[in-house]
């Protein structure tokens, strides 16, 4: 469950929801596993309720499981020494041929603390009994030091010690990302796998070195020993398969799943401005004057409703915003003065090149920096927009294309093969390394003298993303399991 802690779409937005779907299935008990990127947390309960821990009165119970809490959400003064404790004396009890235990975690009287910091970004509340009522389980160690672990003692000339999970209670451990452990033998290591962006486009990732060396050895570790792939495409599939040939017979693509809050319904335009003063992005550094925002809303007051062009990523290089920004330039220029540009995302590794780049258009109130939207301001931004565009170089599947198509909206995509995977005939694709052919490819869908085209695209696009809902999705995972 590390990645629901992380944020709003993506990965997180995957966990949560496959967390959710899985649980929703007969003959299957889903647990989940908390753990921290970087904090050391503190002990739970006996996983088997045995011992004297186990014989522990309710407050000292409850005391144990709040430190639990507390350790997630605020680090000691110590933290870093305790992690460097904790992923030395990690290595000795490999060594020694001890495992890492799962200690429990009660929810019983933190149901809202589970529900509101791993499932409320992208759940509705129809479905907080379901998750919360769950099993979870602590595992102690930070993330980060098991694989500083494997890589630190393959520098030093040692095989890679990756930790070993006491996993015995359970059938399958579904991870999602390449895993720095190993598990029991009679559990199955199932990893959800995104994309080998940082084997194939390592320029792009943040702390490369890192970065690199902690998906490539966790990655090559779970292929030794045995893990299922399930991959999110099968262009990620074939990315796996070009570094790992002989996995083939270990992999499969299910598709992600797209959240239940995306959907075609009546709605206003007038509600764009609004939604674009509350979410503007407000650490830019140093702050825009925030007079454009007062003029956006009176501007709108009396004429018609804001063109835009949308696009919803994370503000860093891989996503190719400043393409984008160059063929949104040359519209204006030529032909669509009043289109302005919506970028909806958090500042991500690198962003600040990019972030110059629209400051420009940002202080005129002609680039606007959302952050923060909820998925029902986000659901009209996407119904609402000229074209929701999608330029990136490199993607393991690509949410707001979908989430768009589910929406009513229009899609604009670079031509990288999962984005004709996933989005099929439903979108106007462009090769994102060339400003005139981005600009001529939105320019076809938003022309006002010629609409079909835009609403080609959108009856398409209702008919494709009913692939990637919960009730398609979902047997497939369940077919998965039952085969397993």
């Amino acid at each position: 469950m590390r990645p629901a802690l992380e944020g709003h779409a993506g990965i997180p937005q995957e966990t949560r929801l496959l967390f959710r779907g899985l649980s929703m299935l007969d003959d299957v008990c889903v647990e989940g596993l908390m753990q921290s990127a970087e904090r050391v947390l503190a002990r739970g309960l006996p996983a088997n309720g045995r011992g004297w821990l186990g014989r522990l009165p309710p407050d000292r119970q409850l005391n144990r499981l709040g430190r639990v809490v507390i350790t997630l959400e605020q680090g000691y003064w110590d933290s870093r020494v305790r992690a460097f404790a904790h992923t030395f004396a990690m290595a000795l009890r490999h060594l020694v041929g001890c495992t890492e235990s799962l200690a429990r975690f009660d929810t019983s009287h933190f149901r809202d603390y589970i529900w509101r910091r791993y499932f409320a970004r992208t759940l509705p509340p129809a479905d907080f009994d379901a998750v919360t009522s769950a099993g979870f389980r602590i595992l102690r160690v930070p993330w980060n030091a098991m694989h500083i672990c494997a890589v630190v003692t393959r520098k030093l000339g040692w095989p890679s010690l990756f930790p070993r999970l006491d996993t015995s209670d359970f059938d399958m451990l579904i991870v999602e990302t390449p895993y720095p452990g190993t598990v029991s033998k009679r559990t199955k290591l199932v990893v959800r796998y995104h994309d080998a962006i940082p084997l194939l486009m390592p320029h792009t990732i943040s702390d490369k070195r890192w970065h690199h060396a902690f998906h490539y050895y966790a990655l090559r570790k779970n292929v030794a020993h045995g893990a299922w792939f399930v991959c999110v495409s099968e262009a990620t599939r074939r990315d796996l398969l070009s570094v790992f040939p002989h996995v083939e017979a270990r992999s499969l693509t299910i598709h992600n799943m797209i959240s239940h809050d995306y959907f075609d319904e009546e709605s206003s335009a007038e509600r764009v401005p609004e939604i674009i003063k509350t979410r503007l992005n407000a650490s830019i550094k140093p702050p825009l004057d925030s007079s454009f925002k007062r003029r956006l809303l009176e501007d709108r007051a009396a004429t018609d409703p804001l063109e835009f062009l949308l696009i919803v990523s994370t503000i860093e290089p891989r996503k190719n915003h400043l393409t984008l920004l160059s063929a949104w330039e040359r519209l204006r220029t030529e032909r669509f003065v009043d289109l302005k540009l919506l970028v909806v995302g958090k500042l991500g590794w690198h962003h600040k090149s990019i972030v110059r780049k629209l400051r420009p258009w940002m202080e005129r109130g002609d680039v606007f920096l959302l952050e923060d939207v909820p998925s029902a301001d986000l659901r009209l931004l996407y119904k609402h927009a000229r074209a929701t565009v999608c330029p990136s170089f490199g993607e393991g599947f690509d949410f707001s294309g979908v989430e768009a198509m589910k929406s009513g909206g229009a899609v604009v995509a670079s031509d990288i093969p999962v984005h004709h995977e996933v989005y099929a005939d439903a979108a106007e694709f462009f090769n994102p390394y060339g400003v005139g052919e981005v600009a001529r490819a939105i320019e076809t869908v938003i022309d006002p003298a010629h609409p079909s085209r835009r609403d080609e695209l959108i009856a398409k696009g209702a008919l494709v993303s009913k692939r990637y809902g919960c009730e398609a999705i979902l047997p497939q995972w369940e077919a998965f399991l039952k085969s397993s």
